[in-house]
């Protein structure tokens, strides 16, 4: 951005002759408007990925991301992520119109939680207060340049962060990391009444928001504290008393966060910490005090108080993702909402078409079977265990030694008939934790581990690629070997690593288990929020509360996106092992999706389904 900027400056070296030479100013290379438009018509010519752009890019010397965009308005068909569609600032600074679009939104099961995330904001304590101190030494600094009306702009930012510490329960002038909460715990507010108690009520926030776009005032602040505010920069700093306050502030938040994240093990921690010091929290701030611009009704502040000011944080809830996807609806001439696994439909009707304003003739639905023939795939719901356990994984029953060992037993079981890869599917980290440590104390680990080794889900994403390849790896050398090794059992989380977006396909996943349902936290503020608001807003569903039926739609859109996974094209084949009884409940069974409702055996005992699953897999084993 400052490179471009240079560009735009008028060349007044002439005038400079004789006089003391300017320092030259670096402009941007690849920002060319000639190259940039001979990048667009390549681009328009031939389909280019990310990549082939960034290397076309590289050779013409034209910038792919300003170059890609210049391509928008004569292209037929543009692909985007659907953050960049969703959310209209983004769209609109890339240029995209959607007046008479058709628009297609892929793998959208996801898509009412992805507008509700995009629009909601969260700001903690520490960077409020590390905002409020870069802004104000920004101001002492150019106090005398600065217009009135800009200078009134600052001071109501600065007193905005100013009471939204003190609704943390802290003062801005202090050490964030350094001040105790006295009340832990979370709140929640309306919108008017979180602008109420933190006397902000009277100050108009749209026209703040306006000023923060018009004067790219974070922007400014990034490069102001880049400038003073950088360890590289400590000795320029020191001569100006004004300033070392800034440095020592930041130094005291980074500090902080040392202390928190406890001994830096690795160079990308520190590396983090960097980021923390230099970039501008004013960025994230805008963001939530953009989402203050809503309708009351609409969301909610969660004031989250937390040992320190500086680890508790202010987050806005949106409760009604129809008001953001409305423009998206009314401008385009069509709006297809597509994906695998989209059942149940209802929650896109009524939460994000019909509340925004569609005409229900308007929605066509349409829903095919899969490709698969019938015989190639094996559900089954199994009521009880191999002892006549009955399976209920509530969180009452779940950590009851019995119910793990029972799981225990069935895993054993399925792992001497089924060859290949196991996947099975536990409904949180915790759990499987839980279930892992147990079976290893009773030494079911170690008999299960003779059939097949064992892959745990790694929390950290960067370890997911490692693990999947160790699992494909094991698979394939136990088929070409033979012997007592069958092949692999991976545990895994539901809505984890695995559960989207991974497939399972052929050997690698010859059964998925679900062990219990996956529903949501119940006792989580947020969702509690969002049960109250459906209940008040919507009405009741064929006798069944709004709210129940957000949480069995919550936890079989996860099931179904979990089991569909191993299914990946027409010849593959898999058995699809549901744990738990409440799975025959009508409401439940009506919500897996039709291909694999169609043929779900019921087995209230452990043996029939056994011989059922070796018959499959049998069959299928012989017919390869």
């Amino acid at each position: 951005m400052e490179m471009q900027k240079n560009k735009h400056e008028k060349k007044s070296n002439e005038e400079n002759e004789g006089k003391k030479r300017r320092v030259s100013r670096t402009i941007c290379p690849f920002y060319s408007f000639e190259q940039m438009q001979f990048l667009r018509d390549e681009v328009l010519v031939e389909v280019k990925d990310i990549e082939q752009l960034v290397s076309l890019g590289r050779e013409t010397k034209a910038c792919p991301y300003y170059g890609s965009r210049f391509a928008i308005p004569a292209a037929q068909l543009v692909v985007l992520p659907y953050q960049m569609l969703l959310h209209e600032p983004t769209r609109n600074a890339a240029g995209i119109k959607l007046k008479d679009q058709v628009v297609i939104i892929d793998e959208a099961h996801n898509l009412t939680d992805t507008i509700t995330c995009i629009h909601s904001a969260e700001v903690s304590g520490s960077q409020l207060c590390c905002a409020h101190s870069q802004l104000l030494q920004y101001m002492e600094r150019y106090r005398k340049h600065l217009k009135a009306k800009n200078l009134m702009y600052i001071k109501q930012i600065l007193y905005l962060l100013e009471q939204f510490v003190a609704m943390l329960g802290g003062n801005v002038n202090q050490n964030p990391g350094c001040q105790a909460v006295s009340q832990t715990g979370t709140v929640l507010k309306s919108i008017n009444d979180f602008l109420f108690q933190s006397q902000i009520d009277n100050i108009n926030l749209f026209k703040i928001q306006r000023y923060c776009e018009k004067s790219l005032i974070s922007r400014k602040l990034l490069g102001f504290v880049e400038r003073y505010g950088g360890p590289a920069s400590a000795v320029k700093t020191s001569k100006n008393q004004k300033l070392a306050g800034l440095q020592d502030f930041l130094l005291t938040l980074q500090q902080g966060s040392d202390k928190e994240a406890g001994t830096p093990q690795s160079p990308p921690v520190e590396a983090e910490h960097d980021q923390l010091r230099t970039s501008s929290p004013l960025m994230q701030i805008e963001g939530f005090l953009s989402a203050l611009t809503n309708a009351n009704q609409d969301g909610r502040i969660i004031l989250n108080r937390q040992g320190t000011v500086g680890q508790s944080s202010l987050k806005f809830l949106l409760l009604n993702p129809a008001v953001h996807f409305a423009k998206v609806v009314e401008e385009c001439r069509a709006v297809i909402i597509a994906g695998g696994t989209m059942q149940p439909v209802a929650d896109f009707r009524e939460q994000l078409l019909c509340r925004a304003g569609v005409d229900p003739a308007r929605i066509v639905e349409f829903s095919c079977g899969h490709v698969i023939p019938p015989e190639n795939i094996l559900p089954i719901i199994l009521c009880s265990g191999p002892s006549n356990q009955q399976l209920e994984f509530t969180y009452q029953t779940r950590d009851l030694p019995q119910m793990m060992d029972e799981t225990g037993r069935i895993l054993y079981n399925l792992c001497n008939v089924i060859p290949g890869g196991v996947v099975c599917f536990f409904p949180s980290y915790e759990y499987e934790k839980q279930v892992y440590g147990h079976w290893e104390k009773t030494g079911l680990l170690s008999r299960l581990a003779a059939k097949k080794k064992i892959f745990q889900e790694p929390k950290k994403a960067n370890q997911v690629e490692q693990v999947l390849v160790e699992y494909a790896k094991c698979i394939k050398c136990c088929s070409q070997t033979g012997g007592q090794m069958t092949g692999a059992l991976l545990l895994s989380v539901v809505g984890g690593k695995m559960s989207e977006g991974i497939n399972f396909s052929d050997d690698l996943g010859r059964c998925v288990i679900m062990v219990g349902m996956p529903y949501p936290n119940i006792r989580s503020p947020e969702l509690q929020e969002k049960m109250t608001w459906l209940d008040k807003t919507m009405p009741r569903a064929a006798g069944q509360a709004p709210s129940r039926v957000l949480i069995e739609n919550l936890c079989m859109k996860a099931v179904n996106q979990s089991i569909g996974r191993a299914i990946r094209h027409q010849k593959d084949f898999a058995s699809i092992l549901l744990l738990d009884h409440r799975y025959t409940r009508p409401a439940i069974f009506n919500k897996l999706p039709q291909w694999i409702r169609e043929r779900t055996q019921v087995k209230p005992a452990f043996g029939s389904a056994f011989a059922e699953l070796r018959k499959f897999h049998r069959g299928k084993l012989d017919a390869l």
